[in-house]
C-alpha cells in the first residue's frame, strides 16, 4: 500500500499505530499536491517546487541524507534554494549536504538553510552534551551504538516571530511556535493549501513529556495546534507519520489535539492548586474518554502520564511536594536499610518477582530496583531485577518506557 493508503486506512480504524509506528517510515515519496512531494521517513521531508525553484521542508536524520537526495532527484531536477528547519533535532537537519555538493559541482547557488533564532543555540547545547545525549538516545531507542554528531549545518538566515520565503512565486510561511521544543517552526503554503507541523503533529500523543529530555511547552503547543486549525488546511504534513489529507480531519486532528494537552494541563494544575503532590496527579489525570480511542493519539511514542510531569516541572518546579525527597540519602544506603528491615536484598528481590507475577509492575519496580541498589553484586538480584523490568517494557505501548525499562534490564543482565 501507499502513503496516503495507508493514512486513510489509519484514519478509518483499518490500521493502528501499533501495526505502523509513527516513527518506522516506508521509504516512500507521495505527490500530495501539484508540485508538493512527502518523503516518509523516520523524519520526513517535505519538497515544494515552483518554477525553477526547490524549497525542503525538513531534511531528515544523518544516516538518510544520501537517500533523500536520491529520491528528490527521481521527483524534480530543480536546484534547492532553501531548506526549512522545523527545529533542531537531529532527525531533521541533516540531509543539506548533499545538495550543496550537487550546487557547488552544477556551480548552482548554494542553498540556504532557514530556521528560528533558537536553533543555534540548541546546536550549540548538543555540542556541549554530547555524550549525555548519546547516552540518553541509546537508551531511549535501545541503540547501543548510536553516536550524538557534535557537527551542525547552523541556518544561514534566522527569525524571531514570522517570515515568507518566495520560491518561483509561491509564497512559503514560516511560524514560530513553542511546543516538544522551544525553536519550532511550523509552514504554511496558502497556494497549496498544504500545512507542514513538524513536530507539533506526529500521529500519536504529543512527545510533550519525554523523561529524559529538556522542558517542553504543553499550553503552547495548544494554542499553536488551534492557530493552525484556523487556516483551513487540506493537506497537513507532519513531521513524523502520515499525510492527513481533508479539510475536515486535518481541523480534527490539530483541534483533538489541542484539546488533549489542554485537559492534561488543566487537571494538573487542579491537582497542584489543591496543594496535591505530584504523587496524586501522576495517579489521578486521565485522558477524556472522547479522546483515548482516536487513532491519531495513542501513546506509542510518548505518553500522558509523562507530560503530566512536564506541567509539573513548568509551573512547580522540581520538588514534587515529597519532603523526603528534597535532601534524600543516597539511594543505595536507603537500600540497604530498607533491604536490612525486609530480612535482606534477596528477600526483597523475591517479593518483586511475586508482585510481577500478579501483574503488579509498578510496585514490583521499585522493589527490584530497591534490591539492586542494596546489592549491586548479587547475581540472584541481578537476574530478578532483569526479568522483572522485562515484564515491566513487555507491559508497556510508548516508545519512553520500553526504552528505559528495557535498558534496565539489560545492565542488569550485563
Amino acid at each position: 500500500m501507499g502513503v496516503l493508503e495507508d493514512a486513510d486506512r489509519l484514519w478509518r480504524g483499518e490500521l493502528s499505530v501499533e501495526d505502523v509506528h509513527p516513527l518506522a517510515g516506508s521509504g516512500q515519496l507521495a505527490e500530495v499536491a501539484d508540485g508538493v512531494a512527502f518523503l516518509h521517513g523516520f523524519g520526513n521531508v517535505t519538497a515544494v517546487t515552483s518554477g525553477d525553484r526547490l524549497v525542503l521542508v525538513d531534511t531528515g536524520p544523518p544516516p538518510a541524507a544520501t537517500w533523500i537526495h536520491q529520491t528528490v532527484r527521481s521527483w524534480t531536477p530543480n536546484p534547492l534554494q532553501a531548506a526549512v528547519y522545523t527545529h533542531g533535532h537531529i532527525d531533521h537537519v541533516f540531509g543539506v549536504g548533499p545538495f550543496e555538493e550537487e550546487a557547488s559541482t552544477n556551480g548552482w547557488a548554494a542553498p540556504r538553510v532557514v530556521a528560528h533564532e533558537n536553533v543555534p543555540a540548541r546546536f550549540d547545547r548538543y555540542r556541549m552534551t554530547g555524550g549525555f545525549n548519546a547516552l540518553i538516545n541509546r537508551r531511549q531507542f535501545g541503540a547501543p551504538g548510536l553516536d550524538w554528531p557534535t557537527e551542525y549545518r547552523y541556518p544561514d538566515q534566522t527569525y524571531a516571530d514570522a517570515m515568507d520565503l518566495e520560491a518561483g512565486g509561491e509564497r512559503i510561511e514560516l511560524r514560530h511556535a513553542k511546543g516538544e521544543t522551544d525553536d519550532a517552526t511550523w509552514v504554511w503554503i496558502p497556494g497549496k493549501r498544504v500545512l507542514c507541523t513538524g513536530d507539533l503533529f506526529v500521529w500519536c500523543t504529543p512527545n510533550a513529556g519525554n523523561p529524559q529530555k529538556v522542558q517542553r511547552y504543553p499550553a503552547e503547543w495548544a494554542e499553536a495546534l488551534r492557530r493552525m486549525s484556523a487556516f483551513g488546511a487540506e493537506i497537513l504534513l507532519p513531521g513524523h507519520g502520515w499525510p492527513v489529507v481533508g479539510a475536515d480531519r486535518v481541523k480534527e486532528a490539530l483541534a483533538r489535539t489541542a484539546e488533549l494537552l489542554e485537559s492534561l494541563l488543566v487537571q494538573t494544575i487542579a491537582v497542584m492548586n489543591d496543594g496535591g503532590r505530584l504523587d496524586r496527579a501522576l495517579h489521578t489525570v486521565t485522558v477524556p474518554d472522547r479522546l483515548a480511542g482516536l487513532p491519531y493519539l495513542q501513546p506509542v511514542y510518548d505518553e500522558p502520564e509523562f507530560i503530566v510531569r512536564t506541567v509539573w516541572r513548568r509551573y512547580g518546579g522540581w520538588y514534587d511536594g515529597n519532603p523526603a525527597s528534597l535532601k534524600p540519602a543516597p539511594e543505595a544506603e536507603l537500600a540497604g536499610e530498607l533491604a536490612s528491615l525486609a530480612g535482606g536484598a534477596g528477600r526483597l528481590a523475591e517479593r518483586a518477582r511475586e508482585l510481577a507475577a500478579g501483574d503488579d509492575l509498578r510496585l514490583a519496580g521499585h522493589l527490584a530496583e530497591t534490591a539492586r541498589l542494596a546489592a549491586p553484586d548479587d547475581s540472584e538480584v541481578l537476574a530478578i531485577h532483569a526479568e522483572v523490568y522485562t515484564k515491566r517494557a513487555e507491559a508497556e505501548r510508548s516508545t519512553m518506557a520500553k526504552g528505559i525499562f528495557n535498558w534496565a534490564a539489560e545492565e542488569s543482565r550485563h
